[in-house]
């Protein structure tokens, strides 16, 4: 086990499933015997509006907020989303995005357009950013509504915890009929 402490940062939109994803990072974290203290905001969730969880797990952990500048990876749900929280990402951190634009609905309307350079801007500061094609490898895996758990795959690469307790806390929270298609889009997700 590593001293300090890691952070976390999930962001996306209402309805893509990042505060269960989030959920399940946090158990498989205790099961790996961290500590782990997690936050979650979802206001308007259920609008379509901004969803963020913080995950911090190490030997101990105090608080569930991550500072900014402080987060080791920031694994987002939607491109733009990923822009309002690159300030709390550390200068060697990672990013982890799905290619998935949601349309505000400023942008739906069309009185605003969707940023179109959002993957230079993340490379122009940030050496490793990994964007996911997450949503079309949860459809060959098996359900697009699995893009979350592809997220998890992705990111279970980047975190010292091995697939085995990965996959036991996957049958652990999900039932036997949608337990297969998680664990396949898992690792579709851990393979991209």
């Amino acid at each position: 086990m590593f001293k300090g402490t890691k952070n976390i940062l999930m962001v996306g939109v209402g309805g893509q499933g990042i505060i269960r994803a989030s959920d399940i990072l946090s158990l498989v974290l205790m099961e790996a015997g961290y500590d782990v203290k997690k936050s979650e905001v979802h206001g308007m969730a259920q609008r379509g509006g901004c969803v963020s969880s913080d995950i911090r797990f190490g030997e101990k952990v105090y608080s569930p907020l991550s500072k900014i500048g402080d987060v080791d990876i920031l694994v987002s749900f939607e491109k733009m989303e990923t822009l309002r929280y690159l300030g709390y990402v550390k200068d060697n951190g990672i990013i982890i995005v799905s290619d998935e634009k949601v349309y505000p609905p400023s942008v739906a309307l069309g009185d605003e357009k969707y940023p179109e350079n959002i993957e230079a801007v993340m490379k122009t500061f940030f050496a490793e950013v990994k964007i996911v094609s997450a949503v079309k490898i949860a459809e060959y895996a098996g359900d697009r509504r699995m893009a979350n758990t592809v997220m998890l795959g992705v990111l279970s690469s980047f975190i010292d915890v091995g697939v085995e307790e990965w996959k036991k806390i996957l049958r652990n929270e999900f039932s036997n009929k949608l337990v297969e298609r998680n664990i396949n889009a898992f690792e579709a997700g851990r393979n991209s």
